[in-house]
């Protein structure tokens, strides 16, 4: 897929997807946090990635799949003028009645006495949007947030609002793609990919720790670009 074909698959999913569905939401729901989120614009597609207002968000959840698995804690952090806000961090376990499974507890590290101790998910998901208000979500592996935070807002809101998003593991793919060369998809993940930018280790699977590890890829994988041309939202956006 070439670099054009990105950008205008982009203005195609933005026209007839993103602010379409925002806009026709918009007058379905009542009065509240879901709705404050989308009384506002996405920001515009020409809008120089310096100038991008971007909230990068990380979750860990009780499993992968997001119809039966549930949020188990969120994290994220602004990114404004390229630079990583750190007094924005924000981290919170989430309160469930799922049963945590020993293998998972070990990658993630919550217990089920701090999840019993969690705030409940409307909350947490109400700060969320909050935070995201006006901004682009930023993460590694869209997949995981796209679809939990999907399942959270149609449990609580009874609707599925659409989030403009970046992938900073969508960015490295296409940078080896354009090489036309194989390459191992573990190069691909947020730890591999830091080392090869030359950024520090940092602590995994803790949902804060992970949404800063992405917002720090995000400005080194982009750092350069910026020198070399002009790059817009259109040009990045997933």
């Amino acid at each position: 897929m070439t670099s054009a074909t990105i950008a205008n698959n982009a203005l195609l999913n933005w026209l007839i997807g993103y602010e379409a569905k925002r806009k026709k939401l918009l007058h379905k729901l009542p009065d509240g946090a879901l709705k404050d989120f989308l009384s506002v614009p996405f920001p515009d597609l020409k809008t120089p990635i310096q100038q991008i207002p971007i909230l990068s968000v990380d979750f860990e959840t009780t499993g992968l799949d997001a119809k039966q698995d549930k949020l188990l804690s969120v994290g994220f952090v602004e990114i404004d003028h390229q630079q990583i806000k750190l007094n924005s961090c924000y981290h919170q376990i989430i309160k469930t009645k799922a049963q945590l499974e020993e293998s998972n507890v070990i990658i993630h590290h919550i217990t089920d006495e701090q999840k019993d101790r969690g705030e409940k998910l409307r909350i947490v998901v109400e700060a969320l949007l909050k935070a995201l208000t006006g901004k682009v979500m930023l993460v590694h592996f869209a997949r995981i947030e796209k679809q939990f935070l999907q399942q959270a807002c149609f449990e609580l809101y009874g609707v599925i609002p659409p989030f403009p998003m970046i992938d900073t593991l969508v960015l490295a793919k296409r940078k080896l793609d354009k090489r036309d060369v194989a390459y191992d998809p573990s190069e691909l993940r947020l730890s591999n990919l830091r080392n090869k930018y030359k950024l520090p280790e940092h602590h995994a699977h803790n949902a804060l720790n992970d949404a800063i590890a992405t917002a720090e890829l995000y400005l080194a994988q982009t750092s350069k670009q910026r020198k070399k041309q002009q790059i817009t939202l259109k040009d990045i956006l997933l």
